[in-house]
């Protein structure tokens, strides 16, 4: 057997929001948010996955959405890549659906609830060691909750570090299905014993996909993986930019101080003019310096780079 990874928006909504996938949504609500208690009965998913339905390929920000028995709305989001303000857009998602639920005319008595868990593959809150941190309104001071009406979990799937022999609680097996369904031959008979974690599997199974959800995965994984790239691309640029600049950063000094040494002070004027040098032009003032006679000289060089340049 060969299972696709749940990580891809497409999975994700296969698995825990079409039609079939109530007990399996409950099971994992029940491990993620709910610590591993059997509090949700039974809900209702809204918009069921239904394949072929996916218009357009950019980030999907509510990957499956379903109403609890207690009441309470939960939101869930798959979240593969770390991208700008993403920790606002989760803020904002949650308030606009939270205030989306009155019409014109209703009393703010019906709100209900919202919970918003978002599944990050890769570590959000760097301070903390817990892999499910989870948010809610309270007093600075005194510490009480204001009405629990909003609440933010998050889990960070790359703090999980569990091998299939560690496995206890449910929750420890719903994640590690996240993580690493793809490497799995077989259905392991540690996961197997949930019989929702065994579901989830079989609708992840390859084989069980028709040509139309595989193209529709395969384009997915693609563009997450040219996106993944993009991101990669853009880190070792501003890596190699951080140490040219540090390069030209240290060479500015030695040239500055070489000056000072040699030639005497230098007008503010011109020291901005050497800071704004290229590496390969301070290598050659700092090689032409010892030619120079006067602090006119240095000036003088500067006035024929600018003039160059223009």
């Amino acid at each position: 057997m060969k299972f696709i990874s749940p990580k891809t928006d497409f999975a994700f909504k296969k698995i825990f929001g079409s039609n079939r996938s109530k007990q399996i949504l409950i099971s994992f609500l029940n491990a993620i948010v709910y610590d591993n208690h059997h509090t949700i009965q039974s809900l209702e998913i809204i918009d069921p996955y239904n394949p072929g339905v996916t218009q357009t390929l950019k980030d999907t920000y509510l990957d499956v959405r379903a109403v609890l028995d207690n009441g309470s709305t939960v939101i869930i989001e798959m979240q593969v890549l770390n991208v700008e303000a993403f920790e606002k857009r989760v803020i904002y998602n949650l308030a606009k659906a939270y205030g989306n639920q009155l019409d014109t005319g209703e009393g703010y008595r019906t709100l209900k609830p919202f919970i918003a868990l978002t599944i990050t593959d890769f570590v959000l809150f760097k301070e903390a060691k817990k892999m499910i941190n989870k948010f809610r309104f309270k007093e600075e001071k005194d510490s009480f909750y204001y009405r629990d009406e909003l609440k933010l979990i998050f889990l960070e799937l790359p703090k999980f570090n569990k091998e299939l022999s560690e496995l206890e609680t449910e929750s420890d097996k719903w994640i590690y299905f996240l993580k690493s369904a793809p490497n799995l031959e077989v259905i392991p008979d540690s996961l197997g014993e949930v019989a929702e974690i065994e579901a989830a599997l079989n609708i992840a199974n390859r084989a069980n996909l028709s040509n139309e959800e595989l193209e529709e995965l395969h384009k997915q994984e693609v563009f997450i993986g040219d996106r993944k790239g993009e991101i990669s691309l853009a880190k070792q640029e501003a890596k190699e930019e951080g140490r040219e600049e540090g390069k030209i950063e240290e060479a500015v000094k030695q040239i500055l101080r070489l000056i000072r040494r040699i030639l005497g002070e230098i007008s503010p004027e011109f020291e901005s003019q050497i800071q704004q040098l290229s590496l390969a032009k301070l290598d050659i003032l700092g090689e032409e310096i010892f030619d120079m006679k006067t602090i006119v000289d240095v000036e003088i060089w500067l006035d024929s780079q600018r003039e160059r340049e223009e």
